[in-house]
């Protein structure tokens, strides 16, 4: 064991709940508990019912309960006590989203509808079977996606007129700048499951530009003018939109890419392999980036993907240049927000869960347990991904002064924890 290790010793290892009678003295969510510390609890994980109990105050719940909900929020029913005033709510679960079913498909999202706080970025959770389309379509908004499940093709055009085709899988992105026009489609077996972001918490995915919906409200005689043919080809086109339906299974791109003498390829590469990326290895799990530095056209959209390690935590840290869009692809997670003047609030996060961070704003990321890892996408608004590590801030500050503003009446812990913070080597993850 390290001096380091010795001066700032780590809790025992949780496998269940025996963990807290190691470190507290009883289980919590009863009256006996204590824990001066607000360490985790996986309530999930360790089979706990959370009850409004915090170091002898409170009380048991009498009225209706949900405890499902309860599980999975345990800092909603007893935040810990550094959490302080009125801050606004910053997490939505897809689950409460309202699904539209489609043929072969269907979609929901979470927008400034679902959660006042998405500001800056909408989401789309959508789903393809095999050889079901998403029709060829464009928005207002630039589209920014990542791939969860199964593999899909995209199409597009670039203003110059040049045409794209590429088939995506597990951990791919793509990008579409406002206006451009592309279509999606699920391959075989299984189709595919992909997560859509916008650069506007205002989107809907209602308000999206369709090619039968155009063509639906276009007069005939129109129609046969702008395509140089007769008006009675038009007789049996769809009368409304078609949104998301079944079709025929794709065959290979070489095969279906149009021969016209005009068609050219498109000069801008409007996808990327996300996962593929070397990830930078921190000393508790792996991050990716991926931002205009790497993947150029996206300009309005940046990222980080997280696998955070059992036991480990995305450092605390804030982002000076956008607010964080985070989605939870699996696992669990607790995050603290600091929004300053001494307001602080703990929201609890799992899989399909969506969570908003205001540019600025302390946070941090906790995997709640000690044996399932947790993955984690962070977007952002903004062309380069930012953020400003507190480890590596206060390493970099003259140390007295550091130390004057922590322990100044308290030499011995000042010692102690500038020796952990002497090497300011950034640790995204920490273990």
């Amino acid at each position: 064991m390290t001096k380091a290790d010795r001066a700032f010793p780590q809790p025992p290892i949780r496998r269940d709940c025996r963990h807290f009678i190691s470190i507290c003295g009883n289980e919590p969510y009863t009256r006996k508990h204590r824990d001066k510390y607000d360490h985790i609890v996986d309530s999930i994980g360790d089979d706990l019912q959370p009850l409004p109990w915090r170091n002898g105050k409170g009380a048991t719940v009498m009225g209706p309960r949900n405890p499902l909900r309860e599980k999975q929020n345990p800092d909603m029913i007893r935040p810990p006590s550094t959490d302080h005033g009125d801050l606004k709510n910053m997490r939505w679960s897809f689950a409460d989203s309202h699904v539209r079913i489609e043929e072969g498909g269907w979609t929901r999202q979470t927008t400034m509808k679902e959660l006042p706080t998405s500001v800056e970025l909408a989401g789309v959770n959508m789903r393809l079977d095999e050889g079901v389309i998403r029709e060829l379509h464009w928005h207002k908004e630039a589209e920014w996606a990542y791939v969860l499940e199964g593999s899909v093709r995209v199409t597009a055009l670039d203003t110059e007129g040049g045409s794209f085709v590429d088939d995506l899988e597990k951990g791919d992105l793509w990008y579409f700048p406002s206006g451009h026009p592309h279509s999606l489609q699920g391959l075989s077996p299984n189709g595919t499951e992909f997560l859509l972001i916008f650069d506007d918490g205002s989107f809907s995915e209602e308000s999206t530009f369709l090619l039968t919906d155009w063509l639906s409200h276009t007069p005939k005689s129109t129609l046969a003018h702008n395509f140089r043919t007769r008006a009675e080809l038009f007789k049996s086109i769809p009368s409304s939109e078609k949104y998301i339906f079944a079709g025929s299974v794709p065959g290979s791109i070489h095969d279906e890419l149009p021969t016209g003498r005009h068609v050219k390829k498109s000069k801008l590469n409007f996808t990327h392999h996300m996962l593929a990326q070397t990830p930078e290895i921190s000393s508790g799990g792996q991050v990716r980036i991926t931002d205009s530095t790497n993947f150029p056209i996206s300009k309005t959209v940046a990222a980080g993907h997280l696998d955070i390690g059992p036991g480990a935590m995305r450092e605390m840290h804030w982002h000076p240049n956008a607010d964080e869009w985070s989605f939870f692809i699996r696992g669990r997670a607790r995050v603290t927000i600091f929004a300053a003047e001494g307001n602080a609030r703990t929201f609890d996060y799992m899989a399909g869960d969506v969570g908003i961070v205001p540019r600025n704003m302390g946070h941090f990321i906790e995997n709640l347990s000690e044996d399932e890892p947790l993955e984690v996408l962070e977007i952002f608004r903004a062309d380069r991904f930012q953020d400003f590590s507190l480890f590596q801030w206060l390493g970099e500050t003259p140390q007295r002064l550091v130390a004057e503003h922590i322990f100044q009446d308290d030499k011995d812990a000042a010692d102690k924890f500038l020796e952990q913070i002497h090497d300011a080597k950034k640790d995204p993850i920490r273990q």
